[in-house]
């Protein structure tokens, strides 16, 4: 486990490009952070930075019932859409990809 040297909450996007450019700037590593499932392990800064916790951008900004999309921020998690889809029909499952 190797723990960033900061961890930073944004709450909208032009909060994650300020930041984004003074890390570009410093030259400090950056890490994302979602949802939280770990999955593929991309919280572990090796080089140390710092991350970026967004989980607290969790709104869903857009469904197109007929084109089946919907346009979310980073840290919407799966249960949280699907509350929100309930009673349109649709339900995004476990293991989909996101395009």
């Amino acid at each position: 486990c190797a723990p960033p040297d900061a961890v930073v909450w944004p709450q909208a996007v032009g909060q994650v490009q300020e930041l984004a450019a003074l890390c570009h700037r410093c030259r400090v590593p950056m890490v994302p952070f979602g949802t939280g499932t770990g999955l593929e392990g991309g919280v572990n800064a090796v080089q140390g930075g710092v991350c970026f916790d967004l989980s607290r951008m969790d709104a869903i900004a857009e469904l197109s019932l007929e084109d089946f999309s919907v346009t979310v921020e980073p840290g919407v998690t799966r249960k949280a859409l699907n509350k929100h889809l309930r009673g349109t029909g649709l339900w995004f499952p476990v293991g989909t990809v996101g395009m």
